[in-house]
C-alpha cells in the first residue's frame, strides 16, 4: 500500500459539516422551524466557502484538479463495465461530477429557502416547489454518492470514507 495525502483539513471539516446541516435539516429540524432556515444558511455558507477554497486552496482541493468532463467520466463507466481498476488520486471523474451537481443543488435549495422567507416570495407557489424539487434532488444525490463512495471503495480496494475522516488514501499496489 502507498500512502497518499489527498484532503486537507478544511475540504474534511466542510465536508462533515456539510454532511450534518444537510442531514439535520432533512431528517431531523421542523422544516417550519427559524432553526431550520438557520442551518440552510449555515449549509449556503459551507457551499460558498468551498466553492472560494475550490479557486484559492491547494492540491486536491482545487476545482483545477477536478474538472467536470463527460469524456473522462465515460471512461471510467468503460473501467467498471471492463472490470479494469483505474485509481485516482484525488475525485474521480464521476465523483466529480456528483461533486459540482451537489454544490448547484444545494444553491438552488439554499436560493430557493431564502426567496420563500422574502416580502416579494413569501407563499409563493413556485418557490414551495422548487425549494421541494431541489432537496429531493439533492437527497437522491446524496444517496447515490454514497452508495457509489461504497462501490468504488469495494471495487477499487480505496477506503474512501476513510480517507474523508483521515486526509489520506492507503493506495493498493496493483
Amino acid at each position: 500500500m502507498k500512502r497518499v495525502k489527498v484532503w486537507d483539513l478544511a475540504v474534511r471539516l466542510f465536508h462533515w459539516s456539510l454532511v450534518l446541516a444537510f442531514a439535520a435539516n432533512a431528517l431531523v429540524i421542523d422544516d417550519d422551524s427559524k432553526l431550520h432556515i438557520w442551518v440552510g444558511y449555515v449549509a449556503v455558507g459551507l457551499v460558498v466557502l468551498r466553492i472560494v477554497y475550490g479557486f484559492a486552496g491547494r492540491g486536491y482541493a482545487r476545482f483545477a484538479s477536478f474538472p467536470p468532463s463527460l469524456s473522462s467520466a465515460k471512461e471510467q463507466l468503460t473501467d467498471i463495465a471492463t472490470h479494469r481498476t483505474r485509481v485516482h488520486i484525488g475525485h474521480t471523474p464521476l465523483g466529480a461530477l456528483m461533486i459540482y451537481n451537489l454544490l448547484a443543488a444545494l444553491l438552488v435549495v439554499g436560493l430557493s429557502g431564502y426567496l420563500m422567507t422574502t416580502d416579494m416570495f413569501w407563499g409563493t407557489e413556485w418557490t414551495e416547489e422548487l425549494h421541494e424539487v431541489a432537496v429531493t434532488w439533492t437527497e437522491v444525490s446524496v444517496v447515490l454518492h454514497i452508495l457509489a463512495v461504497i462501490y468504488e471503495s469495494r471495487r477499487t480496494g480505496v477506503n474512501l470514507p476513510r480517507a474523508m475522516v483521515r486526509g489520506y488514501k492507503d493506495i493498493p499496489n496493483h
